[in-house]
């Protein structure tokens, strides 16, 4: 049952990747409040070291905050974060940097140690609120999609992705017609053609009759 369940799990991360996969790209910058708040950071950085070193430092941290993100983010899966989520980084984000803002005049080297833990634990959390909206799609059976914004241009956007969790063979069959009817639309086949391409012959409808999670998931990873 764990090896049937692994390999759920497995197939899963798989269809997502597969369905969506793109380079990731940084998330903050298409908050409502960035520009605002990153304005005042830069404007107000010369205030807060002893010394003139960490200004320029600083500042360049600052002014490359969104464009370092991107470099810094490593997800295979695109950048694509539900409203929500992107609220709570962003919160999170601000209050430590207006806690750091608080304070008076630093010692030299500080503030901009300071700045670069804060970039880090964003780019954590960018990473964590990304995976964790993939892993919420693993409590759904089949086809599944909810609402993003994509972090490349700041619009609307949506992932789709694949849940495992059916409960009986009879819902885990409708799965996968779904995906079945999902990944003709995406390839936009005609009526004319196979139900599917050759690599997935072994998901067409004559082997659904005695489909398993298992075997389901041995023929997705080997193709």
């Amino acid at each position: 049952a764990a090896e049937e369940a692994g390999r759920g799990r497995a197939m899963a991360l798989l269809l997502c990747l597969g369905l969506t996969a793109a380079l990731a790209r940084g998330c903050l910058h298409c908050h409502g409040n960035f520009s605002d708040k990153f304005s005042f950071y830069r404007h107000h950085v010369n205030l807060k070291s002893w010394w003139v070193g960490d200004i320029p430092v600083s500042g360049s941290l600052l002014s490359d905050w969104s464009q370092d993100t991107m470099k810094e983010l490593h997800l295979a899966i695109p950048a694509e974060i539900t409203r929500e989520k992107l609220n709570q980084v962003a919160n999170a984000v601000y209050q430590r940097m207006d806690q750091l803002y608080q304070g008076k005049m630093y010692f030299p080297g500080y503030f901009p140690n300071e700045l670069r833990a804060i970039f880090r634990e964003q780019v954590h959390l960018i990473q964590n609120a990304i995976i964790e909206s993939r892993i919420d799609c693993q409590r759904h059976c089949g086809i599944f999609q909810y609402e993003t914004i994509s972090c490349t241009n700041c619009t609307d956007s949506h992932v789709v992705c694949f849940g495992y969790n059916c409960e009986s063979s009879a819902q885990w069959e409708k799965a996968v017609q779904g995906l079945l009817q999902y990944i003709n639309k995406w390839h936009k086949m005609d009526t004319n053609t196979s139900l599917i391409s050759p690599s997935f012959t072994c998901l067409e409808p004559p082997h659904l009759a005695n489909l398993t999670l298992e075997n389901a998931s041995e023929c997705l990873t080997q193709h």
